[in-house]
């Protein structure tokens, strides 16, 4: 019993020590990095250009279609209201007539 747990006392030792060393960048690894950052910069803005443009493309659709759908409205009202009228010159057309002259 007295093993293992020196043992473990050591193996946590050692796992601690390891997590705690920082291993140094590499002059590679850092010039690959800038090198990368103006294309990530790129590609940031042209995706952020993209998003841009769908999304106004997404609005200026919405708005067609509600001054479509406002339009179709008006004229189905107007469809309504000329057949009421028409309705109602008919009604007085037939009252008319069924009047004894």
């Amino acid at each position: 019993m007295n093993k293992s747990l020196v043992l473990a006392t050591l193996f946590a030792a050692v796992a601690l020590s390891a997590c705690g060393k920082k291993e140094e960048v590499s002059p590679a690894v850092e010039a690959a990095a800038s090198a990368a950052a103006p294309a990530i910069a790129e590609v940031s803005a042209a995706a952020a250009s993209a998003v841009d443009t769908a999304a106004s493309a997404a609005a200026d659709a919405t708005m067609n279609a509600a001054s479509g759908a406002a339009d179709a409205t008006a004229e189905a009202a107007n469809a309504a209201a000329d057949a009421a009228k028409d309705a109602a010159a008919q009604a007085v057309d037939a009252a008319k007539n069924a009047m004894p002259k």
